[in-house]
């Protein structure tokens, strides 16, 4: 009978658990680079023992630079800012962005409160009325208060999300149109490099008129303000996904075309079957795009037409001209470049979830 050196099994376990270790590691490497964090891969294989000197390098390029040229540009900033003065006085340094950005932090948490006040008081009136019998006396009153910062970024992402998947429903049946047909390519082609172009602030006007003309009820789903702003986000950020659609679905293998004839496949199957899973990796770089320039040009539009969101926010600052205001544009400026960020993030989150492209 053989007998087992435990000393060589438990190595043998150790290697298991570390080889398991690792597999997970690289599983999760996938959503790290999704979410910006990949430089998390080579510092849990380094703790993990996996030849941490190889990791430096890794852990140095993705982590260590990135921090030194932010410090870099924090340092530069704080330096050269107070030497720069305005018509609003010097221009704010780092620590005086982030005061600011508190302050509306907390300025956001204080008319939270105020507002839930006011509802809870309109509530309990409205609730004395009908024990009282006078239910038909019931009114429901909406909170006219400012809106605060944070309000201000969830209208603005609202805005892009509602404006983007009207883009999308409209560019994508046409891409594949234009990429299935040359017929309906030849047809596509001229308004494209007509429209596609076009500046919002040049759409802007025309939305106006054409929503104020049609949309005339005052209590329909949607404030006039926000159908403005959508469609005009509607109108420049089609483009990129209608041509990458377009160029996705034409590029796929002849081969596979002439399966489908031989297969004699309908339409909708041929589409659904092999159009849309070979032609996905475009398409999605095409919506990756078009949400980056819906956000850019939804900002432009709020300032111009002043509707509600992050772009007003940044003009009534700028026509506030108080002490404060180009601390609290900056902010904005921030968090608009963060939230443009955390949009591409989601985005190439769905792309990694339906597509095996390792675009980034």
């Amino acid at each position: 009978m053989t007998t087992l050196d435990p000393d060589f099994t438990d190595a043998q376990a150790k290697e298991a658990r570390k080889a398991r270790l690792f597999t997970r590691i690289n599983a999760a490497d996938k959503w790290f680079q999704v979410l910006g964090l990949a430089w998390l891969t080579p510092v849990l294989k380094a703790l993990a023992g996996d030849n941490p000197k190889a990791q430096l390098t890794d852990i140095w390029r993705l982590l260590a630079v990135p921090l030194l040229a932010i410090s870099a540009f924090l340092l530069m900033w704080g330096t050269l800012a107070p030497q720069v003065q305005t018509s609003l006085g010097a221009v704010p340094g780092p620590a005086q962005v982030w005061g600011e950005a508190v302050n509306l932090h907390q300025d956001a948490i204080a008319k939270a409160e105020r507002r839930a006040k006011f509802e809870a008081m309109v509530a309990e009136r409205n609730q004395k009325l009908i024990d009282a019998g006078r239910a038909d006396e019931v009114k429901t009153r909406a909170y006219t208060g400012a809106p605060s910062y944070y309000t201000q970024i969830w209208t603005s992402i609202k805005t892009v999300f509602f404006g983007f998947l009207i883009a999308t429903i409209v560019a994508v049946p046409l891409g594949i149109m234009a990429g299935l047909s040359v017929t309906a390519n030849a047809a596509l082609n001229p308004l494209i490099q007509i429209f596609k172009p076009v500046s919002p602030l040049a759409w802007l006007p025309i939305v106006t008129m054409v929503v104020s003309a049609v949309y005339v009820t005052n209590d329909g789903w949607f404030a006039k303000s926000f159908l403005i702003s959508a469609i005009t986000v509607t109108l420049c950020s089609l483009w990129p996904t209608l041509i990458n659609t377009a160029l996705g679905v034409s590029s796929i293998d002849k081969d596979l075309i002439n399966v489908s004839k031989v297969l004699k496949m309908n339409t909708w199957t041929k589409i659904t079957k092999l159009v849309l899973p070979s032609a996905l990796p475009l398409i999605f770089t095409g919506l990756r795009l078009s949400l980056g320039v819906g956000w850019m040009v939804l900002i432009a539009a709020e300032m111009l037409a002043q509707n509600p969101g992050l772009g007003k926010f940044v003009w009534d600052e700028f026509q506030n001209g108080s002490s404060s205001s180009l601390a609290k544009i900056m902010v904005a400026v921030f968090t608009i470049g963060i939230i443009g960020f955390l949009l591409d993030r989601v985005m190439y989150a769905l792309q990694s979830l339906f597509t095996f492209s390792n675009n980034r």
